[in-house]
């Protein structure tokens, strides 16, 4: 099956779930609007994307106080179901029902994966709650939305490895999205939309299919740019200062060099 077909699948259940999914997002979009797909695909495909995740030595791990995860953006290096996943949510019949649904003026994918394509977690992992760096790799359009696709069967909450939103701050409590195998996720991006990943407390995979939608506006008038900003846990005091920091020295950085001093190498290069 390839992304037009994969795609057409994604149509359908948008259309399926629109009442739904309209009602999700307006109830939630105030503080970080959101709707989840349960089902997304049919379970032997979803499984088929699941088996065709590569083992973690062949992807780039990320390891710090922020985040401990692998990650992977150059798709062609990888089975081609993965690709045609991926590129099936930048099908613009896919963008056009999701932009009417969340009532975005303009909506892009990005076809480079700016920090999208597959991303992997195992006994450990995790992802510290955090801002999305506000723009697409050459800051002339807002991140505005955030797509993650899960195919990890028979996941369980108690597995650890779920979505975590933080409506109120990471000083207050969290909202748990269990990352379900076959569950699609549509979260808002913004300067307010902090969110993480809770570590994974199984000796099992947690596996993710990641879009992100931009736009020419950014979603909330008080959005100004910023660099990827994370946090410590609320339990985590010493690591929040030290990230705290680490924001505060980053976003000066960009200031001087608006493009960084480092060429991210979290793309996927055609």
């Amino acid at each position: 099956m390839n992304r037009t077909e994969i795609a057409e699948l994604i149509v359908k259940r948008i259309a399926e779930e629109r009442i739904g999914l309209t009602r999700q997002y307006k109830e939630s979009r105030e503080k970080i609007g959101y709707f989840t797909i349960d089902n997304l695909l049919p379970d032997d495909l979803a499984m088929k994307i699941f088996s065709a995740f590569p083992i973690p030595e062949t992807m780039k791990l990320r390891k710090s106080l922020r985040e401990h995860k692998y990650v992977a953006a150059q798709m062609d290096q990888y089975e081609p179901v993965l690709e045609d996943a991926i590129y099936s949510f930048q099908d613009q019949r896919v963008v056009n029902q999701i932009q009417q649904l969340c009532e975005i003026e303009s909506l892009y994918p990005d076809e480079h994966l700016y920090a999208g394509g597959i991303s992997l977690m195992d006994q450990g992992q995790f992802l510290n709650p955090h801002l999305d760096n506000s723009h697409e790799k050459d800051r002339k359009r807002w991140r505005v939305l955030n797509l993650l696709y899960y195919v990890s069967p028979d996941w369980e909450r108690h597995f650890g490895g779920n979505l975590e939103i933080w409506p109120d701050g990471v000083s207050s409590k969290q909202h748990v999205i269990d990352s379900r195998f076959n569950r699609l996720v549509v979260m808002a991006t913004h300067g307010s939309s902090w969110h993480s990943v809770s570590p994974v407390t199984e000796d099992k995979v947690r596996a993710c299919v990641s879009n992100y939608y931009f736009s020419d506006a950014p979603l909330k008038d008080s959005d100004t740019f910023h660099i990827t900003s994370f946090r410590g846990r609320p339990e985590q005091k010493f690591a929040d200062l030290i990230l705290r920091a680490d924001r505060i020295f980053r976003q000066g950085v960009r200031k001087l060099f608006p493009k960084g001093l480092i060429k991210t190498d979290h793309l996927y290069k055609k």
